[in-house]
Order: structure tokens, then C-alpha cells, then sequence
């Protein structure tokens, strides 16, 4: 599918709906579950998403739009959550990611993008030159990515608990 504005929205819109439907009504030992050492939680996630509305996807927009002579992104810290969710209930989380998301989403509206801007450029540390539709298209897959990994570390709670079937679950098997 060739990207469009229309189209991504229809995903950037539908996931704060998706996550608080998928996750607000659960226990904590569904929200905190992980797949183990160094993986994420349902919480985790939240506040991974949280920390893109604020310092990722609409910053370096603003990047590749602006008249800097040097149009080069500052890292993204992929950890960030771990510090800026302590003392927040997932309800809180749940509620910021979607008000960050609304007034985001508000904000690409309004620019009216032209398919000239899209093609605009910058320079990411690690991946060198990248497009303004290249980092849009990120934010829509990186949304499904982090639904799928949601989906995926909840299911492996129960990876022993559904006997033979797991043959049949490919989702268990990643």
C-alpha cells in the first residue's frame, strides 16, 4: 500500500482506542507480565508510546520542515519509559498517550502536508538519510508493532498452560 495521510490516520487514530479497550480493564498480572529479562511489559509499552508522542514523531517532523541548515535528529531513547512511568497507574498512562495522541494528530492535520513535503529530508543518527513519509510510515508500523508485541507477550503467558494446541498457535512460537 503506498503511504497517504488518510491512511495513516486511520491506524494513529484507532490505537489509543485499541489500547484502552485491549488493556484497561485487566489485572496487574496481565499488564506486568513480560517474556522475561529485559523484555516489556503491557505498562512498559504505554509508556514507550507516551515518550514518541512527546519526543519523537512530531519533533522530527518539525525537523525536516524547518529551515535549519542542519536537519539531523537527536537520538531517541528507547528506555525512557522505565523513569518517566514510576508512580503512574496504567489508567494514567492510558489517559496521557491519548490526549499526546489527539493534539499530535491534531497538529499533522493542520499542516496540510504536500506531497513535495513528504519527500523532504533528514538526517537520523544511526540510519543516515530519511524522508518526512518515511517517518510517518514508521510511526503507523511502529504502532502495530508494539499491538502485535502487546498481543504477543500476553499470549506467551499461557505458552505451557495450552498443551499440544501451541503447535497450532504460531504466536506462542516467536
Amino acid at each position: 500500500m503506498k503511504y497517504t495521510i488518510d491512511h495513516a490516520l486511520e491506524v494513529l487514530e484507532q490505537t489509543p482506542k485499541v489500547l484502552n479497550t485491549f488493556l484497561s480493564k485487566l489485572s496487574d498480572d496481565w499488564i506486568f507480565c513480560t517474556e522475561g529479562e529485559n523484555t516489556w511489559s503491557a505498562f512498559d509499552i504505554v509508556g514507550h508510546l507516551i515518550h514518541g508522542e512527546k519526543t519523537d514523531w512530531i519533533a522530527r517532523m518539525q525537523i525536516i520542515l524547518s529551515d535549519a541548515p542542519d536537519k539531523t535528529f537527536e537520538l531517541f531513547d528507547r528506555f525512557a519509559q522505565f523513569e518517566n512511568s514510576k508512580g503512574k497507574t496504567l489508567l494514567e498512562l492510558l489517559d496521557e498517550f491519548s490526549v499526546l495522541r489527539e493534539q499530535n494528530l491534531n497538529h499533522l492535520k493542520s499542516l496540510n502536508l504536500s506531497e513535495d513535503q513528504l519527500l523532504l529530508e533528514a538526517t537520523h543518527p544511526e540510519l543516515g538519510t530519511v524522508t518526512l513519509k518515511q517517518l510517518l510510515a514508521t510511526w503507523v508500523v511502529h504502532d502495530l508493532n508494539h499491538i502485535a508485541q502487546l498481543s504477543r507477550v500476553m499470549a506467551k503467558q499461557y505458552t505451557t498452560e495450552v498443551g499440544p494446541w501451541k503447535a497450532y498457535l504460531p504466536l506462542l512460537n516467536t
